[in-house]
């Protein structure tokens, strides 16, 4: 059984969390083939994000994506993690970029994801490796998702908790 929880704390943009979902899901699902999984992403000010990489990671500031990996790494089917995204650094991100916030929103998530089914960037090998699948997925995922739709409109919830 999957359990995927959203959660919306930041309010640098409005974020509509059943469109995130829906992308989210289907790349787990479609692209990634996997049906177990307990999921958390967390949508964070840069502040909070600056907290979650000090007390994790020791490192000053905030970042774009922080993935925590709760798996055992003997069940390769199943996926059990956490993904802490900074919105804030996705705008810079995408200015910097010529791309959108939510273009970079959903590079983040994917890059969580891949992140959560063993993909490293450490070592510039694989670093290469993670970003060509996270480029591919993303070029599949704006294919198929209008990502302009990831703004929350006045009456989108701003927390879901829901299992897919």
């Amino acid at each position: 059984m999957s359990e995927f929880v959203l959660c919306n704390r930041q309010r640098t943009r409005a974020l509509k969390l059943t469109s995130v979902r829906r992308v989210a899901r289907y790349v787990l699902e479609s692209e990634l083939g996997l049906n177990d999984y307990e999921l958390g992403i967390h949508f964070v000010s840069a502040n909070e994000m600056a907290r979650v990489n000090q007390k994790f990671l020791q490192h000053e500031g905030s970042t774009d994506v922080i993935t925590f990996d709760y798996g055992d790494g003997a069940e390769t089917q199943r996926l059990h993690g956490e993904i802490f995204i900074s919105v804030a650094d996705a705008v810079k991100q995408a200015l910097a970029f010529r791309t959108t916030w939510q273009s970079e929103v959903i590079r983040y998530v994917i890059h969580g994801l891949l992140h959560l089914r063993g993909f490293d960037d450490l070592q510039p090998a694989q670093r290469r490796a993670m970003k060509r699948e996270e480029n591919r997925l993303l070029r599949i995922v704006e294919s198929r998702f209008a990502l302009r739709e990831l703004p929350r409109t006045r009456n989108s919830k701003l927390k879901t908790r829901n299992s897919p």
